[in-house]
């Protein structure tokens, strides 16, 4: 994990599991050298079939991570939210967290 910030392990499976996360991943800048502390965690997210997560859900989600990781701002996606002209991208750079296979 090439990230730059003290990522605790147990606490985000913990997170993961309670909240039916199957996937968990990191990309954007958090990976690259122009992250910087003001820079948001862009975070991939695959839930379980059947976990109803709306938007107000996400965004309590979102601050719940930000917490974990003690960061300013998380942007939390699912892979059918990213944008179709960076999707593929940012699922070939993304670093995983979590995977509960």
């Amino acid at each position: 994990m090439t990230s730059k910030i003290h990522i605790p392990r147990e606490r985000v499976e913990e997170f993961c599991r309670r909240n039916k996360i199957l996937r968990l991943s990191l990309f954007g800048s958090i990976l690259r050298d122009d992250f910087t502390p003001a820079s948001d965690v862009d975070v991939l997210v695959e839930f379980a079939p059947g976990a109803r997560v709306g938007l107000f859900e996400l965004y309590d989600l979102e601050k719940e991570f930000a917490d974990i990781l003690s960061v300013e701002k998380v942007d939390m996606n699912t892979p059918r939210c990213l944008s179709v002209y960076f999707r593929d991208q940012v699922l070939a750079e993304a670093e995983t967290l979590y995977d509960q296979a």
